[in-house]
């Protein structure tokens, strides 16, 4: 041991070399030479070049650096830049929960014989979670949840674009419209429903969608601001006097007074068709392509030549809104919604939601390809308004411990929805009167093994549908939920946060993480430059004196009749704590409610 010298035995000659380096330094600074100037005389010229040689190349290396990075951000963040022209487009799966992913997800890898590490295209894109309480309640409506996008601000369940002091607050397509922006929707469910109506249209109860509709044309206090609408809802722009096809509780037409504003108009498939994709669409652009919502994808799979689907719009839309801003210094704003989720939760149906949620990722993958090539920088933002249907993945079916499954195959199986199945029945009854129990029993299996591919259903089951055929949605959508053990705890919304997607994580880096749904309209806000706060008061301005003749003929405020206490969720009423509902349920509902236990 004694032979071996420490590891640090140069310690005495490293500090000598250290206070010599110390010293020289010092010299450069100062000008004054050191010890070892002075024995080996001033430097040369040549010396000098080398130290300049150096430092030159230190100071080169640095800015290639520096550049390479610079470059590398510029080509990541090509269209997610915060200043310059740019388009907006948001992506809105309403009722779409953590869990729809997981059963999607499941349903998908076993439908493609995928491994369990295939995910879905908008998997890959997770930023972060919503949290999604209205100002009225811990449980948002869809209302509620897109007026936080749209005005960024809580409000009460129902309230469309209003305050809870019901006055009109500005919407980012608004204030994208006043800016130069070119604007757009495109949903599955009517246009005139809560989402789409929260960014066109200002009500004080979202039940009113006759004047929803009238707004989102231009009888609205800032006239035209939506260029372009896809979706369903005619019935609601159509006069009553049209009897089979309209749900107005009046005579006026608004396509007529759609068209009088400048709208373009299409109804159906073939008038879809003749956009070609977007190429020969002339704005504005009003297309109604069903009476009232179009059909879940399940359905809508084998009625193309009916409806288009949500990806077709979206595309068709994107690229006239495009095309029309190309030599503008502002682009488009478009709000794009899977709409019909939601409704696959309140049906409490497994089949179609999957469908849903496949038809929604198919419009995601869409957009993402858009982005890719288009010039103008693009972001998309993609969230939900609230979870519906306190969807789970696991069922208990029995009192004893169940075993730890869930069965995507029986959804694989159906070809139908529920809805539609529940539809047909209460057509079939009508249709035929005096029917036996025969006839009832033998359209029932029918319907249970053709549309749903079920083939052990029960006697029980069967006569359920003949004792209460009101509720054979729920009956229909129950069994295959049962058969693949997907649970459901409500055919409400629940309290769930939900995720919120986006197609460049640096351009939306305020959304990564947990935030409040206002916080998503702030950053659509934010990212387009617009001036919200303006378009409020134009609104409340312009508003002040306007009137329209409400339902009971009376003349009301352009928003329509302020809700009653009971009709909406004002201020913190339901915010309290429990007040005894659990007793109150067969008094509010009836003996007969099903409400849980």
């Amino acid at each position: 041991m004694s032979g071996i010298r420490p590891l640090l035995s140069n310690r005495a000659s490293s500090d000598i070399s250290g206070d010599r380096d110390i010293a020289e330094e010092d010299a450069l600074l100062t000008g004054r030479p050191t010890q070892r100037m002075a024995k080996d005389g001033p430097r040369t010229w040549k010396f000098w070049c080398e130290v300049g040689l150096f430092v030159w190349a230190v100071i080169a290396t640095v800015g290639v650096i520096i550049l390479a990075v610079l470059f590398q951000r510029t080509g990541e963040t090509k269209n997610s830049s915060a200043s310059g022209k740019k388009n907006l487009i948001f992506m809105v799966s309403d009722g779409m929960g953590p869990t729809s992913l997981s059963l999607t997800r499941s349903f998908m890898q076993f439908q493609n014989g995928a491994p369990f590490s295939e995910q879905l295209v908008i998997d890959q894109h997770l930023i972060g979670q919503s949290r999604t309480r209205s100002s009225s309640s811990l449980i948002t409506d869809s209302a509620a949840g897109a007026t936080a996008f749209s005005c960024a601000q809580k409000s009460y369940n129902g309230a469309i674009s209003v305050t809870p002091d019901h006055e009109p607050c500005g919407t980012v397509l608004e204030a994208a419209k006043k800016a130069g922006y070119m604007t757009g929707l495109v949903v599955t469910t009517r246009i005139t429903d809560a989402t789409p109506a929260c960014f066109a249209a200002h009500v004080n109860m979202r039940s009113e969608e006759d004047r929803i509709a009238e707004q989102m044309v231009g009888e609205h206090p800032l006239g035209r601001v939506v260029d372009l609408m896809f979706g369903g809802g005619r019935c609601h722009f159509l006069p009553n006097s049209t009897v089979d096809s309209s749900c107005r509780a009046d005579g006026r037409d608004i396509v007529e007074l759609a068209k009088e504003n400048g709208y373009n108009y299409v109804s159906d498939r073939a008038g879809f068709d003749h956009l070609k994709g977007g190429a020969a669409l002339e704005l504005p652009m009003l297309g109604l392509f069903a009476d009232t919502d179009i059909p879940y994808e399940i359905d809508r799979r084998n009625e193309n030549h009916i409806y288009p689907s949500l990806h077709e719009m979206a595309e068709a839309a994107m690229k006239v809104l495009s095309e029309a801003t190309r030599d503008s210094d502002k682009g488009f704003f478009l709000m794009i919604e899977g709409s019909r989720i939601d409704h696959a939760g309140h049906h409490n149906d497994p089949a179609a939601q999957v469908h849903e949620v496949l038809a929604y990722d198919r419009a995601f993958t869409s957009v993402l390809d858009f982005i890719k090539n288009e010039k103008t920088q693009t972001v998309m933002v993609s969230t939900s308004d609230h979870e519906t249907g306190g969807l789970a993945t696991a069922r208990q079916l029995h009192k004893s411990y169940p075993e730890y499954l869930w069965y995507p195959s029986p959804l694989a199986n159906a070809s139908h929805s529920a809805e539609r199945l529940a539809s047909d029945y209460a057509a079939f009854l009508l249709a035929t009167p005096n029917l036996s129990d025969t006839q009832k029993s033998d359209f029932i299996t029918h319907s249970i093994s053709a549309g749903l591919g079920i083939e052990d259903y029960t006697p029980e089951e069967v006569s359920s549908f003949m004792k209460e055929p009101s509720t054979a949605l729920y009956q229909y959508a129950d069994m295959i939920s049962r058969r693949s053990q997907t649970g459901w705890s409500t055919h409400g919304h629940s309290a769930a946060d939900v995720n919120i997607y986006s197609s460049d994580p640096k351009a939306a880096m305020a959304l990564v993480g947990n935030h409040e749904n206002t916080e998503v309209g702030e950053f659509l806000r934010d990212y387009l430059g617009v001036d919200v706060e303006s378009v409020t008061k134009e609104l409340r301005e312009k508003g002040a004196s306007l009137t329209v003749t409400g339902v009971d003929g009376k003349e009301v405020g352009w928003m329509g009749h302020v809700p009653e206490e009971g009709q909406r969720l004002d201020g913190q009423t339901h915010l309290a704590s429990y007040g005894g509902d659990f007793k109150k349920r067969h008094a509010t509902h009836g003996g007969a409610c099903d409400c849980g236990l």
